[in-house]
């Protein structure tokens, strides 16, 4: 419940997170498939936008290769575990990942976590470099069995039919 707003409803406490980050450089502001701007929501393409954000890179484009996500998945199983989390699901793709995990921190507290440690056994496998990810990512709450079933098979099972 919210100080301000005493006669609000509480929300349930969330059953899961669905967190979704990119690599770096792989999904630009202005990119022609759209993108979000933090705040603001899904933007449409724009072109000017991408070659600025083009011009400011300071390391090329991440993808990632079937060892590195590889390395990726087996980061963030073994933090989760250590955490005493529990994951649901994990899938790292090329250019983003996935996962489904229940903690009772704050989802940007266990998005920047898992980003870390996978960033530091990617730059421990090699060859490193300072930056995997891009700078957020989205963390969504699933408040309902429904919805973190429906995020786990997604992540699971519906990412190799892209």
């Amino acid at each position: 419940m919210h100080p301000d707003r005493p006669n609000e409803t509480p929300l349930p406490e969330p059953l899961a997170y669905f967190l979704t980050w990119t690599t770096y450089g792989s999904w630009l502001p202005g990119d022609p498939r759209g993108w979000v701007q933090q705040c603001a929501g899904v933007q449409s393409p724009d072109e000017m936008r991408q070659r600025a954000a083009l011009r400011v890179m300071k390391e090329k484009e991440v993808r990632l290769d079937l060892v590195q996500r590889s390395i990726v998945e087996q980061a963030i199983r073994d933090h989760s575990q250590f955490r005493g989390w529990t994951l649901f699901a994990v899938n790292c793709r090329s250019n983003h990942v996935h996962v489904v995990v229940w903690a009772p921190q704050h989802p940007r507290e266990v998005l920047r976590q898992l980003k870390y440690w996978a960033t530091r056994r990617l730059n421990e496998a090699g060859p490193s470099r300072n930056t995997w990810w891009s700078e957020r990512g989205s963390g969504r709450y699933l408040n309902s069995d429904a919805s973190r079933d429906a995020a786990t098979i997604y992540v699971r099972d519906a990412q190799d039919r892209k």
